[in-house]
């Protein structure tokens, strides 16, 4: 079973007299990277929360937001004067500029972020366990978002690797022909330069299969149906993040092509590599995208 990195997760949850509302966002990225915000309640927590979202989602360019809602009873609060007065100046300033009235201006600058916050309020053991729970759901969705996208990238990528291995069949009972066209091809050119007298057939025989294994493709046709099948062995594997690994295969799967078109000397087998490469590059687009 293969997951997507891109994914989406939400959960929302009442905990006593608090909304929690957890949104989780995924993106494919090469390594795990994330953006938290919070609200300062739970800064205390952030390890944690980190902690939970690094062994949930693994992989990826993660974005979670955390907001929080609280209910019931009036809470004292503290107004932070040294913000109040940052934001004072520039405010003051763009109305001007505007020509926009002040005389609201300070029920607006107290709805500035962190100008009013509770004072000596601190989350509860049982605000925190609920907390984690909702974390968890959010995570979860993600996740299930996550496999069944990678369901139809599973799909394709099977596609693709059968249709390498149908170009592969075709090249196969090309080989022997491809062989005597080489030989046949090269005693021409000879005799029609140095004349069919003019050279020892024993000698020119050796060199000949000294050339032709020089070329042979067998071997790294039978790597890449190793590859292949290797390809398939992995996408069956029980282990969540295998998008590098796979992209690993697919690396020698195109090292196989290569050099098979590189030996080939045969259009018809170079049409085959052609189209193999065509079916490799899309693998590898997918692949990009693989947790």
């Amino acid at each position: 079973m293969l997951y997507s990195m891109t994914g989406y997760g939400r959960a929302e949850q009442t905990i006593n007299d608090k909304v929690f509302l957890v949104e989780v966002r995924s993106l494919n990225g090469k390594q795990y990277d994330i953006r938290l915000n919070m609200p300062g309640l739970l800064k205390s927590f952030e390890m944690d929360i980190r902690g939970m979202l690094n062994e949930g989602l693994v992989r990826g360019s993660i974005e979670c937001n955390i907001s929080l809602k609280q209910n019931g009873s009036s809470k004292p609060v503290s107004i932070n004067t040294a913000l109040l007065k940052a934001y004072y100046a520039p405010v003051m300033e763009t109305a001007k500029e505007l020509g926009i009235g002040t005389e609201n201006i300070l029920s607006a600058l107290l709805k500035l972020p962190e100008v009013v916050s509770p004072t000596n309020e601190m989350l509860s053991d049982d605000d925190w366990n609920g907390f984690q729970k909702v974390l968890q759901q959010a995570i979860d969705q993600l996740n299930e978002h996550r496999r069944d996208e990678g369901k139809s990238m599973e799909d394709d990528l099977l596609a693709r690797i059968q249709n390498i291995e149908f170009q592969q069949a075709i090249i196969a009972p090309l080989e022997p022909a491809r062989r005597e066209k080489i030989k046949d091809g090269l005693k021409k050119v000879l005799e029609e330069n140095v004349g069919k007298e003019n050279y020892d057939p024993n000698r020119l025989e050796q060199e000949l299969i000294y050339y032709i294994e020089k070329i042979d493709i067998s071997e790294e046709q039978v790597r890449l149906k190793n590859h292949c099948d290797y390809f398939r062995t992995i996408l069956n594997e029980k282990e969540i993040s295998k998008g590098k690994k796979l992209s690993f295969i697919l690396q020698e799967i195109g090292r196989e092509i290569n050099t098979t078109g590189s030996k080939a000397y045969d259009s018809t087998i170079q049409k085959c590599v052609v189209l193999m490469k065509d079916e490799l590059e899309k693998a590898k687009e997918q692949i990009l995208n693989i947790l």
